[in-house]
């Protein structure tokens, strides 16, 4: 017997197709060994050794790889390719007791019966550095959170935390929001015309020069005293232009550009996208060929496919199309730097298996990624697009007036993946024109603009910036969005990051007193540092102890200053406690802010902050003014903006629909009689759904329930699943030695 083990149980149901009887398949369920919760972990003064142990739950899985490694002659060792997955090779084969020349590491890029039949055949070792890789980022991680976190505790609220990657993000999202609130908005005005040639055609046109410059209109008196001598012009065309171009098809995707094409397209978050991605690349259930791996390995930052892949793709390409959409050369795409080359680009595992063949047999949301990936990879192999662009110079006096018409003459990769579509400023179709053709103003248009601030982060645009900046790798783009919004840092409004109040202060207190731990700089430049202990270039232990020497320092700077940092982060109002009539304070809870007495701990009285809304889209049921999120002693609810004279309430809904069958309630936030919020179905009381616990609206990635909750105690927040009870990201404890 030969014994190949994953870390999925659903990628066993598909790699059994492509194995003998001989081959027993096993899954670990992810990581079954890691640093203690309880403590710290990491003997620092011995060269950062980990002090791992075996996670809850998983002994009964180690104990039956072990017997089963016993019986079997080989032990394939085959988690995810990546720097987690070396670790839980490594992990596995440290438990299970390593024997010379019994215990192969396999890789594979994509699970179809050639890759993986390869992989088993090139066999080899684990990757040592791969795995020093990780563990010098888990040491990072832990260090930073079990040393920060509680200096958060004592300066905000218990329960914060902060990650070292995830805080840098944080900054991101803060300053974004601080351009937005500095953000000046400028007044200006454009003018667009229409002429008429003497046959009676017309043509849309914008001015663009005045005297042979640019120009700026600031007012509406400068824009109507513009067009009054635009008015008293004779028009004729100066010039006519055309010029053919060409867009290029797109790259295959990677991580990123998947996660925010899924977003813009989709609308996906990028939990959502990857968890999908994780079910098309495991396998699907086709019929009658049973489990199929649908696409390869969808955490990568390489463009690089496969010569296989691309002969297969130009074959379909010219079979369907004709061989003129196919490509000549191969595309070479240009890579971010520090990118890893070790997977292909993100690509199906064949093109002949096209969505229209399959969609039977996928969900919706499954159907819509395949499709884009599917789509994204065979306009990557396909010729460019050819475009021409006309342009016409309309000229009367000082005005100079352009109009412009792109028109498709080839549609290349077009004919699979859709562009971004006509470009706002293109006049349509255009007459025939020729130099010195006199033209008729008939119509001018003013138009009042104002220029915008750089927009919220969204989604996409958020790991793009992560990308570009080289913070966070392929597999941790998606964790720290869902970190952010699991500790409150930031919300989501109108499906963009907004810091909230308690992220603002995290922000403000991490930037000041970790100014190198928490730069975007730095945090770049660690990520390269753990890519050169992977490719063997440097020594894990060196890089820790050259972060720690910095990184200690601080923390014990800024543990001499916690009292002053407090009573700093503490706003002072006008408000005067009830109970014993002192000033009252705002502080932070893992709610937002409140108000409570700077008498504390002799007067515990607190109370929210009354004058704090937040808006919404919907409008009042009664009197149709716009309602707004308010905070009352039982929590958050809806209410009318024109409270006292409209006094309509609602509850505030969380956005996920109520899991009872046959009930279309939505299960929405309320508040007990002692106060303790809870949430249940907008139908009660024909519905009796209720749960302590806050509904997410987003599915399970290990079972696919259509909702997951975030239960929160004393050390902080996590998510699980209410129906397999998988724990998603359990919040650390502080180390005992704290305490």
């Amino acid at each position: 017997m030969k014994l190949l083990v994953v870390e999925s149980p659903t990628k066993t149901k598909t790699l059994r197709k492509f194995l003998g009887r001989d081959f027993h398949l096993a899954s670990t369920g992810g990581h079954v060994i890691d640093l203690p919760k309880s403590k710290l972990g990491i003997d620092i003064k011995n060269d950062f050794a980990p002090q791992y142990v075996t996670l809850e739950g998983k002994e009964k899985i180690l104990a039956e790889l072990k017997r089963l490694s016993k019986k079997a002659s080989t032990v394939y060792l085959a988690p995810d390719p990546d720097r987690e997955g070396e670790a839980i090779a490594y992990h596995v084969a440290g438990s299970i007791g390593k024997i010379s020349g019994k215990v192969k590491r396999v890789t594979f890029n994509e699970i179809t019966k050639k890759a993986v039949l390869e992989g088993i055949k090139a066999a080899g070792s684990i990757d040592l550095d791969k795995v020093y890789a990780q563990q010098a980022r888990r040491i990072l991680d832990r260090l930073v959170g079990y040393q920060v976190s509680p200096l958060l505790w004592k300066s905000l609220t218990m329960g914060l935390s902060a990650g070292r990657v995830q805080s840098v993000a944080l900054r991101l999202i803060c300053e974004r929001e601080e351009e937005i609130e500095k953000f000046v908005s400028k007044e200006f005005w454009k003018i667009d015309g229409r002429f008429a040639t003497g046959k009676g055609e017309t043509l849309k046109s914008r001015l663009i020069k005045i005297d042979g410059k640019n120009f700026e209109i600031g007012n509406e008196k400068e824009a109507e005293t513009v067009c009054g001598k635009i008015r008293a012009e004779n028009f004729k065309v100066s010039q006519v232009k055309s010029s053919y171009t060409r867009r290029q098809s797109p790259p295959p995707f990677i991580t990123s550009s998947l996660q925010q094409e899924a977003f813009q397209r989709l609308g996906f978050n990028n939990r959502k996208c990857m968890m999908i991605a994780q079910q098309l690349y495991e396998g699907i259930d086709l019929g009658a060929e049973g489990q199929v791996g649908l696409i390869t390995y969808m955490r990568t930052d390489s463009f690089r496919i496969a010569e296989d892949a691309r002969k297969e793709a130009k074959s379909f390409i010219s079979v369907h199309f004709g061989k003129e959409f196919v490509a000549g050369e191969p595309k070479k795409y240009k890579a971010r730097k520090g990118a890893q080359d070790a997977h292909e680009a993100i690509r199906p595992t064949s093109v002949n298996l096209t969505p229209e063949k399959i969609k039977q047999h996928l969900s919706k949301d499954q159907l819509r990624l395949y499709q884009l990936i599917w789509s994204r990879f065979v306009a990557s192999q396909m010729a460019d697009a050819r475009l021409k662009t006309t342009s016409v110079d309309i000229e009367g006096g000082a005005f100079l007036f352009r109009a412009f018409h792109q028109e498709l003459v080839f549609e290349g990769f077009l004919k699979v993946y859709e562009g971004n579509g006509r470009e706002n400023n293109d006049s349509g179709a255009l007459p025939p024109l020729a130099k010195g053709d006199a033209l008729k103003l008939e119509h001018l248009d003013k138009k009042q603009q104002f220029t915008q601030p750089p927009p919220r982060f969204n989604a996409g645009s958020l790991v793009k910036e992560l990308e570009e900046k080289g913070i966070g790798r392929p597999s941790t783009y998606a964790q720290i969005v869902t970190t952010l919004l699991t500790r409150k840092y930031i919300e989501q409004t109108e499906r963009r990051f907004k810091p909230t109040d308690l992220g603002r202060a995290v922000n403000k207190i991490l930037i000041e007193h970790f100014p190198d731990i928490f730069n975007v700089d730095f945090t770049a430049e660690m990520e390269s540092e753990l890519d050169s202990i992977e490719e063997g270039k440097a020594n894990w232990v060196e890089v820790l102890r050259s972060f720690y020497e910095t990184f200690e320092e601080d923390v014990k700077k800024v543990s001499g200053k916690i009292g002053d940092i407090k009573k700093k982060m503490m706003e002072k109002t006008s408000e005067v406690c009830d109970k014993c009539g002192s000033p009252m304070v705002i502080k932070y809870g893992r709610n937002g802010r409140f108000l409570a007495c700077s008498k504390y701990p002799e007067c515990r009285n607190t109370r929210p902050l009354d004058n704090e809304v937040e808006k919404t889209d919907k409008t009042c049921p009664n009197c149709g003014s716009p309602m707004v999120i308010r905070r009352g002693r039982f929590g958050r609810f809806i209410a009318c903006s024109k409270y006292p004279d409209c006094k309509t309430t609602t509850s505030v809904s969380t956005g996920v629909k109520c899991p009872e069958k046959g009930c279309d309630g939505e299960i929405v936030e309320r508040s007990s009689r002692k106060g303790r919020l809870f949430y249940s179905c907008s139908r009660y009381p024909k519905c009796k759904f209720s749960s302590w616990a806050k509904p997410i609206p987003s599915a399970c990635p290990a079972c696919g329930n259509s909702y997951i909750v975030e239960r929160t105690t004393a050390r902080g927040s996590y998510l699980s699943c209410p129906a397999c009870k998988n724990r998603l990201n359990e919040p650390e404890k502080e180390p005992v030695a704290n305490r």
